[in-house]
């Protein structure tokens, strides 16, 4: 692969991620998509990185910098997508190798994500990385 640059979005610039959170969200309405995607830009614990390949965004994932007591300083991916023309050639250990760096060198101890239970083919890379299951995620809407 050629040209890959990984970096982070500025806020001013955030609804690029659309098109790309889409395709994990599309039983999400587009105007609420933009509303939360505004409001998490806004967060001092949010970053946006963008994954590019000859300056065309392909891959997206949310940076969450969190504290918790039972893994200390964590960094959490968040709605970590590539493009599905772009899937299977490396990418993702590509953004994951930056992740990884990324973290050691700001002083972060852990880090946590989450995946959906029918996204399968993330379990399979998540685990490959060396990711252990360690528990459930529940949501309750309110």
């Amino acid at each position: 692969m050629e040209n890959i640059d990984i970096k982070l979005i500025p806020s001013k610039e955030i609804l690029i991620i659309l098109p790309l959170l889409k395709e994990l969200n599309s039983f999400t309405d587009e105007n609420i998509l933009k509303e939360r995607i505004l409001e998490m830009s806004k967060s001092l614990n949010y970053k946006c990185i963008g994954v590019y390949v000859n300056h065309k965004l392909i891959g997206i994932t949310g940076l969450w910098f969190l504290t918790r007591h039972y893994c200390g300083k964590t960094i959490e991916p968040d709605h970590v997508i590539i493009d599905h023309t772009f899937r299977s050639k490396g990418i993702g250990k590509i953004l994951f190798e930056w992740i990884y760096n990324y973290a050691k060198n700001n002083n972060f101890e852990t880090i946590e994500l989450n995946t959906y239970v029918e996204n399968t083919k993330s379990h399979k890379f998540y685990e490959n990385e060396g990711f252990k299951k360690l528990g459930f995620h529940y949501i309750k809407k309110i």
